[in-house]
């Protein structure tokens, strides 16, 4: 009985103890800690802002636009890491111990990082080959919208519906990407539908003068041609040009100059027609 409790207050006191003794070892660290946080946010502060003087710098420097995001992007990402192995620093772990951490950590991270690495690989071949430059119109699997920013492992889109798209750098590189802004002009796709009683020569004329309406289209001459005969109507290819930045503006005046034109000469728009025989 005597030897029990024994036992149990050794534990209870040595509970205390140990309990006391972590106490006082945060009480004495503390300070430490809170100058290592207080570095860490002092300093990301910091370098967000020598990151935007850097990038008006190299905006004034005329340097090539599309490397200004990606080098703004590791300049920030080295100046991250000096200000964690500061505040290492403070807190009072060895810089060489931080460093051998860092190290095999980079290791690990890198083995479960391949893909990210791929995308900064990707991007410095973007920068390289240049597929595509900062304001270009692209098409990257399926998303059309003009180039903001190459970054480190992305490239930033806005669409042309004006949505912020954020695609891998590995995705426009491994995969089919059109760079609609390679040459001066594009050709714009459109369909018109004719009926069949109406005569083709007049309705070519009639697309031809309304297309001379539209503002922003090249004086290329457009095609006006039968593409195919359908189960109701003629469809006719009609493909006037336009500049990459125009397309849109192009694309939308052209329907709606030729709809007006159609309603000004009576030409009725297509439709099914169904034809009863009397038996």
């Amino acid at each position: 009985m005597c030897f029990y409790l024994t036992i149990k207050t050794f534990t209870k006191m040595d509970i205390m103890n140990s309990a006391q003794g972590m106490i006082d070892a945060l009480v004495a660290w503390a300070p430490q800690i809170v100058g290592g946080i207080l570095v860490l946010i002092i300093g990301f502060w910091i370098v967000g802002m020598i990151s935007k003087v850097i990038g008006k710098s190299l905006e004034k420097s005329g340097l090539d636009k599309d490397l200004i995001p990606f080098l703004k992007s590791i300049v920030s990402v080295l100046l991250k890491i000096l200000v964690v192995i500061t505040a290492a620093g403070v807190v009072g772990i060895e810089i060489t111990a931080f460093a051998a951490l860092l190290a095999g950590a980079g290791l690990a991270i890198g083995a479960a990082m391949q893909g990210t690495l791929g995308h900064f690989a990707s991007g410095v071949m973007i920068l390289l080959f240049k597929p595509y430059r900062v304001g270009d119109l692209v098409d990257i699997k399926g998303q059309v919208g003009h180039v903001d920013e190459i970054q480190v492992f992305n490239t930033i889109i806005t669409t042309l519906d004006n949505k912020k798209v954020i695609i891998p750098n590995g995705i426009a590189t491994s995969d089919i990407m059109t760079n609609l802004s390679t040459y001066d002009k594009l050709r714009v796709d459109l369909n018109v539908a004719m009926p069949y009683e109406e005569d083709f020569g007049k309705i070519q004329g009639i697309i031809k003068t309304a297309l001379n309406k539209v503002s922003k289209r090249l004086p290329d001459e457009p095609t006006i041609e039968i593409e195919k005969f359908g189960e109701n109507n003629v469809l006719l290819a009609v493909r006037p040009y336009a500049t990459p930045a125009d397309y849109w503006d192009v694309y939308f005046q052209s329907y709606s100059e030729i709809k007006k034109a159609f309603g000004e000469a009576g030409i009725d728009v297509a439709y099914p027609v169904r034809k009863i025989k009397n038996v």
